[in-house]
């Protein structure tokens, strides 16, 4: 049995966050679990010092870190340390960038209007 719209993930199955997304030495890992036009939602794993250098995205976009530390930039803001069990927002078309201060894990979800 498969969802309508997720993939990459088992149904009616209970699963751990960290466990879909494995780490690989010197590398970012990522795991789409939904694209559509309007929501896209990917888990990510991040090796120590590894980072999305600064871009911007379309849609809202949160960050939900299911383990370790990340700083992330946005806007002219401060840089903002985001840990485990912590979540934050970027909005639509600002510039933003992150850096794995150690190895993490995020969800990442992605809403358009």
């Amino acid at each position: 049995m498969n969802g309508k719209f997720f993939k990459n993930i088992e149904v009616a199955t209970a699963l751990g966050l960290k466990e879909e997304v494995l780490y690989v030495e010197k590398q970012v890992v990522s795991k789409t679990l939904t694209q559509t036009n309007n929501v896209s939602i990917t888990l990510f794993a991040f090796d120590k010092g590894e980072e999305i250098s600064t871009h911007s995205a379309p849609g809202d976009a949160l960050v939900y870190v299911t383990e370790g530390e990340v700083t992330i930039t946005i806007g002219d803001n401060d840089p903002v340390i985001v840990k485990e069990g912590e979540i934050i927002l970027m909005p639509a078309n600002i510039p933003h960038g992150l850096e794995a201060n150690e190895r993490f894990k995020m969800m990442l979800v992605i809403v358009k209007g």
